[in-house]
């Protein structure tokens, strides 16, 4: 039953990153034409931000290795439907070989802590946002056609060597990005440790720093079961981007801790039941998690797509 509540988005952009965050943790390597099935699939379901892939140094990441290949069999998708088609990108070569594919969307990965700033790129925070500031120059120098920089920002609530992250740093490496040239930033909760009264304190500090809402994404992981009760705190504030993963894959290869996104299914039913258009038809997004569940050979860790299709996920070929 579809029930709004006041003074939520009319919609919402659900940025989907189940091809990239989602299949970067998997045990098995997943064909490339399969991850091409899959973002088509994806597409077909209503959904019109899809990560796809990330252009790093194949060891880093091998599950995501076949960059090269996989791009140039979705690519249409931008040329044709206008589908928005984001790649990762860790550096200035990662940069060019994207941007050699005709990839216009990127994104850029920084780290709210030291310990995670050295465990995914063997740098300090100031390190890493030193190389990535010519990166999004390059991006946004418009010789190749306009290009939209997303941030991406871990550990914004907790480290899992750490502990606890002081908001005012979050804020000031989240303030450091937009004044390189991101165009939007996403707030992650790599590890799932954030409450909701912790995301609205967060989100209004940036906004006292200048920092738009409507210039903010989340992502939050489910690890305590706080991903929806987050989101429906930061749809409160005004967010109207939110990062998920369909059927709940992906967790962090860098961060043991961090167990699976927030599931693309489940945050479409409150969505829904919320009057929140998205533009996803849930029937044909839950039959992709439990076609991609299948040759997975396990079952999605979405509850709602267990709910409307079943555990053993057999009939969704």
């Amino acid at each position: 039953m579809r029930v709004p509540a006041a003074d939520l988005p009319a919609r919402v952009r659900i940025h989907e990153v189940g091809p990239r965050d989602g299949l970067q943790n998997e045990s098995v390597n997943v064909p490339t034409e399969v991850k091409a099935e899959f973002v088509r699939r994806l597409a077909d379901a209503g959904l019109t931000t899809i990560e796809v892939t990330s252009f790093v140094r194949p060891e880093w990441v091998p599950q995501l290795a076949d960059a090269e290949e996989l791009y140039p069999q979705v690519r249409e998708l931008h040329e044709e439907r206008g589908i928005s088609l984001p790649v990762l990108v860790p550096n200035a070569r990662g940069l060019e070989r994207a941007l050699a594919l005709g990839a216009r969307r990127i994104a850029v990965f920084a780290s709210a802590t030291e310990s995670f700033a050295r465990a995914n790129l063997n740098r300090t925070v100031d390190e890493s946002l030193a190389m990535f500031e010519p990166v999004v120059a390059r991006a946004k120098s418009g010789g190749h056609g306009p290009v939209h920089v997303r941030g991406y920002l871990s550990m914004c609530f907790g480290d899992p060597w750490e502990g606890p992250v002081p908001i005012a740093r979050v804020v000031r490496v989240c303030r450091a990005l937009l004044d390189m040239g991101c165009d939007e930033l996403s707030l992650g909760d790599t590890i799932g440790v954030a409450t909701p009264g912790h995301v609205l304190a967060l989100l209004a500090r940036l906004n006292g720093a200048g920092v738009p809402t409507d210039r903010l994404g989340v992502h939050f992981h489910d690890t305590y079961g706080q991903a929806l009760a987050n989101t429906l705190a930061a749809l409160q504030h005004g967010v109207a981007t939110v990062d998920a993963s369909a059927g709940g894959l992906g967790g962090c290869p860098y961060a043991k801790s961090a167990t699976g996104n927030l599931a693309t299914e489940d945050l479409v039913w409150m969505l829904s039941g919320l009057g929140i258009d998205t533009g996803v038809d849930l029937d044909r997004l839950s039959a992709t998690s439990a076609w991609l569940a299948k040759r997975l050979g396990r079952p999605s860790p979405s509850r709602t797509v267990r709910a409307l299709i079943g555990a053993p996920q057999e009939e969704s070929r």
